[in-house]
């Protein structure tokens, strides 16, 4: 399989001022189409310390793939450095430079020199043009047919120019005839020991399709990936292994691949006619922005009330003065009679209510940072309520907080075993 190494230029990255989401995204597009990423780097903005490793990475693998570093200031040095390793002079691109000018026509802004060198290609590299920055893309490759493929830095400027110019290319340019498919099933309410505990054959005995799997921020991720001829094949190969692994974690198994546990929910609540309520006091209006993020939230969302003050419960949500009083804002009877009160307010269905400490102050030996109490309360009189104990930070808890009020939806709209 044709092996690639990418490369993510630019000192912001190494100072950790930005985070490279760029290699990122061209690994699972590369992934897509049966290239294989052997390995990712980043580097600051040095001509010579780039030079150094476009010359190692040039002796293992077919190619590199670099993003930044081709802007018009002094410290973009990316051409500069693929002129060194390649020996390739650089030259004025005439029809870059037109459309570079044409995009200072057509904003009405004066170019100034420096933006000329932008236009500069080492000799004999193949111009991946841009029309959607001023920035042009090449490809220049050595005598024995390894290459390097210079993409720019700004994310939406990269994907356009991958997706459209370089996959097309590479795809003829290495011979690539395979196609790859990933299926990732998210689950939740199962530890990665227990997954892998139940599916620890499946692992052992399937080499097409492959099975991995990933735990992050409370999901944890099962992801089968095949290798067929085209996408049809591949499908086929995933589909009866897909089956078998929801059979195996049935109950946990809450969307696939780009589905969101936010989407999860409302897909619940709009196949059942439900609309839902959102009180939230420690994770102040998080729950309600994951929900909202989802496209047609308005279908099956009321809205959602961030009763942070005590006086705030009271007034807004109904919560009895008396049990705030007596039980603290932070406990199973406010967690429920918040929950209530918000879908009363807001005309629901079902709601869901979250009351913590966050932190970094305000716990007590009783109640520390990060005790958080969840609930969801229904019309038809049904309520649950959780007690977790959150670690981390005040985002840290929050976040964690958030999740968890999403799962407890998630878990009564989709009942399964524990």
């Amino acid at each position: 399989m044709p092996s690639l190494e990418l490369i993510a230029i630019g000192t912001e990255l190494l100072l950790g001022d930005l985070t490279d989401t760029n290699s990122a995204y061209i690994a699972a597009a590369f992934a897509r189409t049966g290239i294989d990423v052997r390995a990712m780097h980043a580097v600051g903005d040095n001509r010579e310390r780039i030079a150094a490793l476009l010359r190692e990475i040039l002796d293992r693998a077919d190619g590199a793939v670099t993003t930044g570093g081709l802007g018009p200031t002094v410290d973009d040095c990316t051409r500069e450095a693929v002129s060194d390793v390649m020996g390739a002079p650089l030259e004025l691109h005439e029809p870059s430079l037109r459309a570079i000018e044409a995009v200072f026509a057509r904003l009405g802004v004066p170019m100034r020199d420096n933006n000329r060198r932008q236009a500069l290609i080492p000799r004999g590299a193949l111009v991946l043009d841009n029309p959607w920055g001023t920035a042009p893309g090449f490809v220049a490759a050595r005598e024995d047919g390894r290459f390097v493929a210079c993409l720019p830095g700004v994310p939406h400027e990269m994907r356009r120019m991958v997706s459209e110019r370089l996959v097309p290319l590479l795809r003829e340019r290495l011979g690539v005839r395979a196609t790859i498919r990933a299926r990732v099933l998210h689950c939740i309410g199962l530890a990665e020991s227990e997954i892998d505990h139940r599916i620890a054959d499946l692992f052992a005995t399937s080499e097409n399709p492959k099975i991995a799997v990933l735990a992050h921020q409370g999901v944890i991720d099962v992801r089968i990936t095949a290798k067929a001829a085209d996408a049809h094949a591949a499908e086929a190969l995933i589909r009866p292994l897909q089956h078998e692994i929801e059979r195996r974690l049935h109950g946990h198994v809450f969307g696939y691949d780009d589905t969101s546990l936010a989407a999860a929910v409302l897909e619940s609540l709009q196949a059942r006619g439900l609309r839902l309520a959102v009180a939230e006091s420690c994770t102040g209006g998080r729950v309600c922005s994951e929900i909202t993020a989802v496209p047609g939230a308005s279908a099956s969302f009321a809205g959602g009330i961030v009763a942070y003050e005590n006086s705030v419960k009271m007034q807004v949500l109904g919560v009895d003065g008396e049990k705030l009083e007596r039980h603290g804002a932070v406990s199973e009877e406010v967690a429920i009679a918040m929950a209530q009160g918000a879908y009363r307010a807001l005309n629901a269905d079902l709601a869901v209510a979250v009351t913590g400490i966050a932190g970094p102050s305000g716990g007590t030996p009783e109640k520390p940072v990060g005790t958080v109490w969840i609930a969801v309360a229904a019309t038809a009189g049904a309520t649950h309520a959780r007690r977790l104990e959150i670690p981390g930070d005040r985002d840290a808890v929050q976040r964690r907080a958030t999740f968890a009020a999403l799962a407890a939806l998630w878990r009564y709209l989709r009942p399964g075993p524990e």
